[in-house]
């Protein structure tokens, strides 16, 4: 019996976090109920034990409780919304008609940010600063898991100008927002990633994105 046996979870455990994984969705229709702070408390903290580069902990997290501020990022959002399906011509509508945040119908939502000042942090960050960015994105992906473990939905939204939401959360000029997170109980989940069910895109196969010893052959473009 090797060593990494007494450190194995049990099969239930591991068959737990691999469905997690899979059926984890990026949620956009909420039911609008409230969360329980306790669950919101472990979300949270989930996010806060995500690993990070030089162990900087970059992440900084806003809960927008004012119906007001709620609003002012909606209509941020909206207005990024209309700015993208112009740049995207000819699948303009088709984006237009897809739903992309639930910042009005979800239970909570968390602005996540890059903390300030993070120049000063080099360790694992000199040839590659966008490891504070990577250490950041681990830390959604924790909430996200552990959010689809408590039965809730969570919709991550990037389109807005990232110099309003600075100017509205009266972020320092150096911190940046990442993410728009919408939380909450959810009807039901999807069964596949929603862009994928709106034919939008498709999952890439694991096998066209792995190769030994040398870099994968270009995938085809999906519009080919």
């Amino acid at each position: 019996m090797t060593d990494s046996t007494f450190k194995r979870f049990s099969d239930p455990e591991i068959a737990a976090v691999y469905r997690a994984i899979r059926e984890r969705r990026d949620m956009r229709h909420f039911t609008g109920a409230p969360v329980d702070a306790d669950q919101m408390a472990r979300l949270i903290d989930a996010a806060h034990h995500a690993p990070s580069v030089g162990f900087m902990q970059p992440w900084r997290f806003v809960r927008i409780t004012d119906r007001t501020l709620r609003v002012a990022l909606h209509d941020i959002v909206e207005t990024e919304r209309r700015a993208t399906a112009e740049a995207l011509n000819e699948r303009s509508d088709e984006f237009m008609r897809l739903k992309v945040q639930g910042i009005l119908d979800c239970g909570e939502v968390v602005v996540v940010g890059l903390m300030e000042d993070r120049e000063r942090h080099i360790f694992g960050r000199r040839t590659l600063p966008e490891m504070d960015l990577a250490s950041v994105a681990c830390a959604i992906q924790n909430i996200w898991l552990a959010a689809r473990a408590e039965g809730l939905g969570l919709g991550w939204v990037s389109l807005f100008d990232v110099g309003a939401v600075q100017r509205l959360l009266h972020m320092p000029s150096d911190a940046k927002p990442v993410a728009i997170l919408c939380i909450g109980h959810v009807e039901h989940f999807y069964d596949e990633p929603m862009l994928q069910a709106e034919g939008w895109a498709k999952r890439v196969p694991t096998s066209l994105c792995v190769e030994e010893n040398r870099w994968p052959e270009a995938l085809p473009h999906p519009d080919a």
